[in-house]
């Protein structure tokens, strides 16, 4: 039995540790192989079982590449900076780097416990100096490029505690700190010019392996669209409105236009006015909630008049300016034209503001009157009341308005991006210093790059008010690095999606200290093989390593342009109908679990109760049944070391042709749905396998030599589920070295006629079983009469016939004309039907008449000790029964006596 799983799981990860055997280097002969799970970020929640599920289904990959003999990079890391170590460490009351330092100690511990096959000499970590300084020289090279660079963008103000807030620190409009009502304000921040590579990113989708629903979101999240950009001129201003619409074909019917509340001009266009204090407030009302509340069919739709009107660019109308809570900055030009005849959104705002209703696009089918419309008409129609474009398809007239408007100056065909440049500014203190200063005569500087890295203060006052940086002198003031001059440093930190961006390029070479990374060691293993984790990265991180990735081909420092050649989302992990999380109580430890049953139980639990992209419901007695199987191989092996050998054999029983059959079968199997990720149907498939072990282990008669290869192939197929018990029993059955490293089983061709003669065996007993409960009696001997050769060569023409039509009348006339029928007519005429009826009685793999006898021969006496009574075999054409005529290929006839 297994005595003790802790002590087996601590020797195993000390000896692969003392060996170093997960520790790689480029082999330029060798086949590289890049495996990643995306890197955690450090809580002091430590691992649960979702976390596991992710990290068993990479480690088994892993593992199982290893032992096919490819070189394989499997690396951890820790995506250490941001804000919630940063709120974490306020509430606390330590600093961030305490709290982030101990809490990846924490998870190291826990990854380390799970048996992962990390080469740890890899270990990279963000908010390290060493990691942090390629950041900033990144930024430079980026900035230099003319893609960074710095603007006015709304942020989340607390005036009580002077500071900017994230969207996650803003709880129902109010400072989760203070409870104070948030500001919004404008703020010149840095940026970098994603959407110059828009068309890049859309393009490179169709190039690339990924899940549908993520390739769909990205598509979605740059919202690639054709259409028209409007220039109207704001009346007594020297601005202008900008808009983009993909119906030109309604700038007639336009009575208002729209701002996004947060657009920088809003604030200019009413500042002095009567509208000031009314449009702030309503700013602050309304910025502060989330996005897709903003945009949600349901939300009440809510505006306000701002006191302006733009100039319509043909008729020269004076149209009224609002802004609106579904209007976003994110989303074309930040600002929309209102055509409520044409678009139910805006019809039911012109309602409830009592704006005016132009139609321009006539029904068809009935004339459209603006007083007693219900709704909005969007289908199709004829132009009306749009001058010279009367009578013209409304889709006709996007092309024709948006060539006179070209014409005119007035607008011109574009395409435009709902994707928006990539805010990296942060006013937090836990993140990667922004490497610019700013000088009174020479304005806003780059750090020189040999200055790099620029450090982030320890010694700063963290009280969570505010930026510490702002107040920390010794890092604020510096020299500028074009006149020498006194000048500021930037107190502003990069988006922790910047680090995350790229480390993966990191990985392949953490240790290099004169450049970002050795571009030789790159090219041996980028791009990353297999990456792994959650889809609700789909838009954020994984489009941000896509645009990184490009960039840095750009600047001539790599040679591919996508990070990932195949992405695996895996499924979350439930308890009690609840996500599995600290907020819900829910929580399956590691060490929980790791106590009761192992660590390779829960492996195994979580690789095999459902498919690894679907949701995974927690369940106790499936952990218990994954706790026996374990304990099964085990058992299996330690209870039968005696009819294990090595030496050469000779599978000549059927037993013996059966189980080498199911040998390779299941190294065939297991190893494609390892490459699948179908990692539940290859544990299933090893399961299978052992019960097939243990039978045959209870056999008179046991092939040791096979016995012992079977036995040896499956510790190599379970190592990578449960990597202690693997090494633990290829210990035990004398083996050298790791299994971990034992190369991967190769399989031979499976021996078909070995499955027929299962399935023969398989049919036959449940037959007897059912031929003996109908007869009521207890056997005291069977005949058993195996169907004459004829049959045989009858069921071999129609498996063909089938093959090219289900006719019956014309199958049985084909059948007939072959001389070889005609003596059996009758038979044949009474057969034919049911066969073209259930094609499946014809067994894939045929025996022949005289083979199938000799199988039943030697698998008589087996037969008599099963059912306690003497078994006859008998030729049909020699046999006088009735049953006689009711053999047929794979199932003779059965008489009980």
């Amino acid at each position: 039995m297994i005595t003790d799983l802790k002590k087996i799981e601590k020797k195993w990860q000390k000896k692969w540790e003392k060996a170093k055997i997960f520790r790689v280097r480029e082999v330029p002969k060798k086949k590289s192989y890049y495996i990643l799970e995306m890197f955690p970020y450090p809580s002091a929640a430590g691992l649960h079982m979702g976390h596991i599920r992710n990290y068993s289904m990479g480690d088994c990959v892993a593992r199982y590449k290893r032992m096919k003999g490819f070189n394989v990079l499997y690396p951890m890391g820790y995506d250490a900076f941001g804000l919630p170590a940063e709120n974490a460490a306020i509430k606390e009351k330590t600093h961030p780097n305490v709290y982030t330092r101990n809490a990846i100690a924490g998870i190291k511990k826990d990854q380390k416990s799970l048996g992962l096959s990390y080469d740890w000499t890899r270990e990279l970590t963000t908010c390290y100096p060493e990691y942090y300084k390629w950041n900033q020289l990144f930024f430079l090279r980026m900035h230099k490029k003319g893609l960074a660079y710095r603007k006015k963008a709304p942020v989340n103000w607390c005036p009580k505690c002077k500071t900017v807030l994230a969207n996650e620190q803003v709880e129902g409009g109010r400072c989760w700190r203070c409870e104070s009502g948030v500001e919004v304000k404008n703020m010149k921040q840095w940026f970098l010019g994603i959407t110059k590579y828009a068309e890049r990113l859309l393009a490179g989708l169709k190039k690339i392996e990924r899940p549908d629903n993520v390739k769909k979101m990205q598509e979605n999240w740059i919202g690639r669209s054709e259409g028209t950009r409007i220039d109207f001129k704001i009346k007594d201003s020297d601005k202008a409105l900008s808009v983009f619409t993909t119906r030109a074909d309604t700038l007639f019917g336009i009575t208002f236009m729209v701002y996004a509340p947060e657009h920088p001009d809003v604030t200019d266009l009413v500042k002095g006015t009567r509208y000031e204090k009314g449009v702030r407030e309503f700013i602050n009302k309304v910025v502060t909630k989330e996005k897709f509340e903003r945009m949600s069919e349901e939300s009440e739709k809510e505006g306000m008049f701002i006191g302006r009107h733009v100039i319509h660019p043909v008729t020269g109308d004076e149209i009224p300016v609002y802004i609106a809570n579904f209007v976003l900055m994110e989303y074309g030009t930040g600002a929309i034209i209102g055509v409520p005849a044409h678009d139910q959104r805006d019809f039911m705002f012109a309602k409830k503001y009592k704006i005016p209703i132009k139609v321009v696009i006539q029904n068809p089918f009935h004339e459209l009157d603006p007083d007693e419309m219900a709704r909005a008409y969007c289908d199709e129609g004829k132009m009306v009341n749009s001058g010279r474009f009367d009578g013209l398809s409304n889709i006709e007239a996007i092309g024709e308005i948006t060539k006179f408007l070209d014409k005119k100056g007035k607008g011109k065909a574009a395409v435009e991006y709902k994707l928006r440049d990539w805010l990296i500014s942060r006013q937090r203190y836990w993140g990667t210093p922004i490497p610019m200063v700013y000088c009174e005569k020479c304005g806003t500087v780059p750090v020189r790059e040999k200055d790099l890295p620029i450090l982030l203060p320890t010694n700063v006052k963290f009280t969570g008010e505010g930026n510490p940086l702002t107040k920390s002198e010794k890092f604020v003031k510096t020299s500028c690095p074009k006149c020498g001059g006194p000048a500021k440093r930037e107190t502003d930190t990069m988006d922790t999606f910047f680090d995350s961006s790229w480390y993966f390029i990191r990985f392949c070479s953490p240790k290099e200290k004169k450049s970002a990374f050795n571009k030789g060691a790159v090219k041996y293993w980028m791009p990353v093989d297999q990456y792994i984790g959650g889809v609700e990265h789909a838009v954020l991180h994984l489009m941000y390593a896509r645009f990184f990735t490009m960039v840095l081909k750009d600047l001539g420092l790599i040679d591919f342009n996508e990070p990932f050649q195949r992405l695996f989302n895996q499924g979350i992990v439930y308890k009690d109908g609840h996500k599995m999380s600290k907020n819900f109580g829910n929580v399956v430890t590691q060490e929980e679990i790791g106590e009761r049953y192992g660590i390779d139980t829960a492996r195994v639990f979580l690789l095999f109760v459902a498919s690894p992209e679907n949701q995974l419901e927690w369940d106790d007695k499936g952990v218990q049944g994954a706790y026996r199987f374990v304990k099964k191989v085990f058992r299996l092996v330690s209870d039968n070391t005696d009819k294990i050998s090595f030496g050469k054999y000779k599978a000549s029983s059927i037993r013996d042709r059966i189980l080498e059959s199911k040998l390779n079968i299941a190294v065939d199997n297991v190893s494609r749905q390892i490459e699948n990720f179908q990692f539940n149907l290859a544990v299933n498939g090893i399961m299978e396998f052992v019960n097939h072990l243990h039978e045959y282990a209870k056999g008179v008669e046991v092939n040791k030599g096979l016995f012992g290869k079977c036995v040896k192939i499956l510790v190599q197929m379970v190592s990578p589920f449960a990597p202690h018990l693997g090494e633990e029993l290829w210990m035990k059955i004398g083996m050298p070295g790791f299994v971990s490293v034992s190369g991967w089983p190769k399989s031979r061709k499976a021996d078909k006629k070995a499955m027929a003669i299962e399935d023969l065996i398989g049919q036959l007993e449940e037959d007897i079983a059912n031929v003996v409960k109908l007869a009521k009696v207890e056997p005291s001997k069977i005949n058993l009469i195996v169907a004459p050769e004829w049959k045989y060569e009858l069921f071999e023409v129609m498996k063909d016939e089938i093959k090219n039509t289900r006719d019956t009348g014309k199958i049985l006339k084909s059948v007939m004309s072959r001389k070889k029928f005609k003596p059996y007519g009758k038979e044949v005429s009474r057969l034919v039907p049911g066969i073209v009826k259930s094609p499946d009685r014809i067994p894939d793999t045929m025996l022949g008449g005289k083979e199938e006898f000799s199988v039943l021969r030697e698998l008589t006496k087996e037969l008599e000790r099963g059912y306690g009574c003497r078994i006859v075999l008998q030729f049909a054409d020699k046999s006088s029964s009735k049953k006689a005529s009711q053999a047929v290929p794979g199932k003779p006839g059965i008489e009980v006596f």
